[in-house]
């Protein structure tokens, strides 16, 4: 499985979204306020399941994870630079 989908089925899954297929993400877009719709719990929430899954350090609060977070695209990019 490409990681771009793997990472949507990993937000599907760990926020619950129930009437939600990875076709529905769009790689691209937003994850939070305008695109997908997310809040800051369910930042936190796919937060500890990205750590869980890709076992990779994520920093609480900072610009940094922010744009990591942006959109699926964005959290590829992140978990890859992570696994070197």
């Amino acid at each position: 499985m490409k990681l771009d989908n793997e990472i949507k089925q990993l937000i599907i899954d760990s926020l619950d979204l129930e009437d939600v297929t990875v076709d529905d993400i769009d790689t691209e877009a937003a994850l939070f306020g305008e695109g997908l719709g997310l809040d800051s719990i369910d930042a936190l929430e796919l937060g500890l399941a990205i750590k869980k899954q890709f076992d990779v350090k994520i920093e609480a609060n900072s610009d940094a994870t922010k744009a990591h977070f942006y959109s699926v695209s964005s959290l590829a990019s992140f978990i890859e630079s992570q696994r070197v």
